[in-house]
């Protein structure tokens, strides 16, 4: 068979423009990186209490923020720091994690500070646990001072990062917790040791008192939730609150570590990256 030139350049040309099809359908020549999302920050900085610093996480009590559902890097957690990250690679190594264990509501202004120092693009902010999680319902922190606290600490990040977009994260359902552990004897014996007294003191007992002082300790945590929320609605724009996702999250036993059997572990961690992220945009 003869092959005409005028045949020859017709499917050369059209082989070009086949080829020209699939490298706009790719997104890119083959090989390359696709580029950074902009829109997405190339830093952050997470602030709060011992759950955001992943502690309970690396079979002992202490700190382990690479399981942290906010910065974390390990990826069963699949944190927002990770998240961020697949799409925007600038982000990598500019997760910062000031969150302490038995931190309140009073050391947030200075871990903001801290964030300010940084120069953070996102900010995340889950705090409230440990000023309900008292030696008793009359330790805990009065639901004005709290306000007054996450205030705070919001106006050192609107001042010093006010570009920054800020997601309030809720405080989580400890009542439910009780109800979950209080009849499993490990969580007891683990509870009897100290852990959040002014919920989870004398565990076993449902005598009306410790029935009442349960519910102020759960009433306590609702107004903590209804002030961030209001904070975070003040703030502006660039702050959104997780609508109440932590508080819903439905803990198990099989999502809390079982040495305190109160902090998430790591697929308690997993659960709460989950459920916030559709928040921080």
């Amino acid at each position: 068979m003869v092959v005409r030139r005028w045949q020859v350049a017709v499917l050369s040309a059209l082989s070009v423009l086949a080829l020209a099809c699939e490298g706009e359908a790719g997104g890119g020549t083959p090989g390359e990186d696709p580029p950074p999302n902009e829109d997405l920050p190339a830093s952050m900085a997470a602030l709060g209490d011992s759950i955001t610093a992943g502690y309970g996480t690396c079979a002992t009590l202490v700190a382990c923020v690479r399981n942290s559902w906010a910065t974390g890097f390990d990826p069963d957690v699949d944190s927002h720091y990770l998240r961020i990250r697949a799409a925007n690679p600038d982000i990598t190594d500019q997760a910062h994690n000031f969150a302490k264990a038995g931190a309140r509501a009073a050391d947030l202004a200075g871990q903001a500070d801290a964030a300010v120092r940084t120069g953070a693009a996102y900010v995340t902010i889950m705090i409230g646990a440990n000023d309900a999680c008292r030696a008793n319902p009359g330790a805990m922190t009065p639901v004005a001072d709290f306000r007054a606290q996450v205030d705070a600490a919001l106006n050192t990040i609107k001042d010093g990062l006010p570009e920054a977009e800020v997601l309030v994260a809720s405080v989580p359902d400890v009542y439910r917790l009780w109800e979950l552990g209080h009849t499993d004897e490990r969580a007891v014996a683990a509870w009897n040791r100290g852990i959040c007294q002014s919920m989870l003191g004398d565990p076993t007992s449902l005598a009306d008192q410790d029935q009442d002082r349960r519910r102020e300790v759960d009433g306590r945590i609702e107004d903590y939730n209804r002030e961030l929320r209001r904070a975070c609605r003040e703030f502006g724009d660039r702050c959104r609150d997780d609508e109440g996702a932590v508080h819903r999250v439905r803990f198990t036993l099989d999502l809390v570590n079982h040495l305190d059997f109160f902090h998430p572990n790591v697929a308690g961690q997993a659960a709460i990256a989950e459920k916030t992220y559709m928040f921080s945009r």
